[in-house]
């Protein structure tokens, strides 16, 4: 069964705030791709995964009917009570035992969630809900992420890297398949017509206090703050205070470029 991380209701408050949704380089990838594939637009969309609803909203704007699912009660209530279209809706479940008929899915997405399902079980629970001719598409940023500031984006860079260093020290062992670029999920994935794109760079604009509460939302985060709640708190805190002092602002709602390379497995039934 899939590993549960984001089950609190302050750590999906955290996660809805600050995680930000696909970016435009991967929005055009997954579009390009889908115009490709297919003649007639997709009917139903499943977003797996979908935490509190950043890419499921994204999927509104372009297609009829967008289900996001979790395994987080906790996730899907932020999801539902943020605004959205009226094409979509939420259900709660395993990403392993989806709540829809056979070959009934057009497109079957997952951001950012992949590498905590049960991989075997997902990929045959794919294969069962997508129709012959439906995609896939698996996507999940990296660690490879930048800050551009001014003249001062290396330090700020930097400051960044030796938090999420920190950091990553706390990380679940799940996370090796983000450290590989979704390798293992781009093999596990049982459709012939496949493809991995491991070099898709996006621009998200945030703040000061954004780029900190983007780090407040990653699970090694919050298995520090589990393990030393003090320690964390003081973390987040003195990246702040390094970041303003490195840009020579005072305000925390500084804007920021936050620079991310996602990795996108694509495919087609």
């Amino acid at each position: 069964m899939a590993t549960q991380m984001f089950e609190g209701r302050g750590h999906a408050a955290v996660y809805q705030k600050y995680r930000f949704a696909p970016g435009k380089g991967l929005q055009q990838t997954i579009l390009t791709y889908l115009q490709e594939k297919r003649a007639n637009p997709a009917e139903l969309v499943v977003d797996v995964g979908c935490g509190s609803g950043q890419g499921t909203r994204f999927l509104a704007e372009h297609f009829k009917k967008v289900v996001g699912t979790d395994i987080s009660e906790a996730q899907i209530q932020e999801a539902r009570d943020a605004p959205s279209m009226p094409n979509v809706s939420y259900l709660v479940c395993p990403a392993e035992e989806l709540p829809f008929e056979d070959a009934s899915v057009d497109l079957l997405t997952s951001f950012t969630a992949a590498h905590w399902f049960d991989i075997e079980k997902f990929m045959r629970e794919a294969n069962r809900v997508v129709k012959p001719g439906g995609c896939v598409v698996i996507s999940t940023y990296t660690v490879d992420m930048s800050l551009r500031y001014g003249n001062c984006s290396e330090k700020l860079t930097k400051v960044f890297r030796e938090s999420w260093d920190l950091l990553l020290k706390y990380s679940h062992n799940r996370i090796k398949l983000v450290l590989e670029d979704y390798k293992d999920i781009f093999e596990a994935l049982p459709f012939p017509d496949k493809k991995r794109i491991t070099d898709i760079f996006d621009k998200i604009p945030m703040t000061v206090a954004g780029v900190v509460g983007y780090l407040e939302s990653v699970s090694p985060y919050q298995a520090f703050k589990k393990n030393d709640p003090e320690a964390a708190k003081s973390l987040l805190q003195e990246t702040e205070k390094r970041m303003l002092e490195v840009m020579g602002v005072s305000s925390r709602e500084t804007p920021v470029e936050f620079w991310v390379r996602h990795v996108c497995v694509l495919g087609c039934k």
